[in-house]
């Protein structure tokens, strides 16, 4: 079994927001009215604060599987999901900038189904023309008191393909295409609806799946017994064994399906899987990935020598990890736009964007980048028309272009704010410190109360900084966490 194809993954990553309901929480606050809840409130779901979602998510994603490397060589950008932000926007163009990625880049969105994450990948994995970044990131929500509120979580997975230094390549593939719905949701609804359990799995997933699998196995070349890992996404328990079981798979190939720390994360589900696979699998190894809805994709790949030179920057094992436990269900529901809070006259502000002043200053604020002074060596955020330095003052001109995302920093003062405005008060803000001598004001968020002292280290995410609800426009900036939650 070998395989011509000199083009495959080269890097993978994931993230999981650092929030995670407790289960029991959820299950708690509806036992008045669905005390059947109770049989599935074990684990916590992870669920976005209120500045994260599908674009920020995958942001982070993303750095985790480039690690550090400069993105400068990536020529396609295929962002995947369900719950883009934007309904006729280039959501993409958001990671892009954010990354930093060349301006020649070819970038695509793709959405409106559950194999998204498995379509991305394959379509990716297809053209071989140039180095590609691929993204999925979904954050699916479930009506209070549905099993989907309590099985559902939000995440984000991302692969880098290229030529060189491949992880894993693509043995074989197929696809199906078959209008069972088993879900869905109308484009003026935030919630799935789903059909009764018991027929999607006998109906759709034993009688669908089978057949997909079956055409990858033959296009790779290879025996059913051989596959090493079998990744099958679903939110319903027992269907990946059952279809193992069925497929002629080797007893325990099942992928974790991460439920007990993270839940299901829609569309990126199959290939956050595929990444927490790829972080403990061995060269030789077959992985078979499934992605699921309206038909079927069926992807084969092996993993190759170069695994064990890679590792993201975290990971999907980091980051299921970096939890912060909460119980308080009302927490969930504002973030999941369920409640809406009365916030107070501070919160009836104009946050209107200029888009304008956006545009012209997209190079330092979407990717985070300073100015150093060729003069005096003073970095400073954002470049001015001179050097802030009182002993310099330097026209600006010749800086060098110092992006911080990535630069290590921690906290140098702090407050936190009860009286402004803050959709998860208090506002955390202070000066922090970077270690290549930057000085900024930053919001701090995802932190526990007694968390946050001078001196704590810190790193740069990306979130959204304000979010217009009149115009329906989210303006996005980079904001610092704690280390560890």
């Amino acid at each position: 079994m070998s395989s011509t194809r000199s083009y495959g993954i080269t890097g993978f990553g994931g993230y999981i927001p650092r929030l995670r309901m407790e289960r029991s929480a959820i299950a708690a606050a509806h036992k008045w009215m669905a005390p059947s809840l109770r049989s599935a409130a074990k684990g916590r779901r992870a669920f976005c604060n209120w500045d994260e979602d599908a674009l920020t998510m995958g942001v982070e994603a993303a750095r985790d599987a480039l690690n550090g490397t400069p993105a400068a060589d990536i020529g396609k950008l295929v962002f995947a999901s369900t719950t883009m932000p934007f309904a006729d926007m280039l959501n993409a163009s958001v990671i892009a900038g954010a990354l930093e990625l060349p301006k020649n880049l070819q970038a695509l969105d793709i959405g409106q189904t559950q194999r998204a994450g498995t379509s991305a990948l394959l379509a990716a994995l297809a053209d071989s023309s140039r180095p590609a970044l691929v993204v999925a990131s979904d954050r699916p929500r479930g009506k209070p008191a549905s099993t989907q509120e309590i099985g559902f979580g939000a995440a984000a997975a991302a692969f880098t393909l290229g030529s060189e230094n491949i992880v894993a390549d693509l043995l074989g593939s197929a696809s199906v295409t078959d209008s069972f719905v088993d879900h869905f949701r109308s484009s003026d609804n935030k919630y799935d609806y789903f059909w009764e359990e018991r027929w999607i799995r006998d109906e759709g997933y034993l009688k669908i799946v089978p057949d997909a699998a079956a055409l990858a196995l033959a296009d790779a070349g290879v025996n059913a017994a051989a596959i090493h890992h079998f990744i099958m996404p679903t939110p319903f328990k027992g269907v990946a064994t059952a279809l193992a079981k069925k497929l002629g798979l080797a007893a325990g190939c099942e992928a974790d399906a991460l439920d007990e720390n993270c839940g299901y994360s829609g569309s990126a589900h199959g290939l956050l899987m595929l990444s927490h696979v790829l972080e403990k699998a061995k060269a030789g190894e077959l992985i078979l990935l499934i992605g699921f809805g309206q038909g079927c994709d069926a992807l084969v790949l092996r993993v190759r020598e170069a695994i064990a030179d890679f590792k993201p920057a975290r990971g999907v094992s980091g980051a299921l990890t970096d939890a912060q436990s909460l119980d308080s269900y009302m927490r969930l529901l504002a973030n999941e736009d369920g409640v809406e809070p009365e916030w107070g006259m501070r919160a009836e502000k104009n946050t209107k964007t200029a888009l304008t002043e956006q545009y012209r200053s997209r190079d330092q604020v979407a990717g985070f980048v300073a100015g150093k002074c060729p003069h005096c060596g003073t970095i400073q955020f954002p470049q001015l028309a001179y050097c802030v330095n009182p002993a310099c003052q330097k026209i600006a001109t010749g800086f060098e272009q110092v992006p911080l995302r990535d630069v290590p920093c921690k906290v140098l003062t702090y407050t936190a704010d009860w009286l402004s405005y803050h959709p998860a008060p208090p506002l955390y803000v202070g000066f922090v410190q970077f270690e290549n001598g930057a000085r900024l004001l930053m919001e701090t968020v995802d932190i526990n109360t007694q968390q946050l002292e001078v001196g704590t280290p810190l790193r740069v995410v990306f979130r959204i900084k304000e979010i217009d609800k009149g115009r329906g426009y989210r303006r996005y900036f980079w904001k610092t966490t704690p280390l560890e939650a």
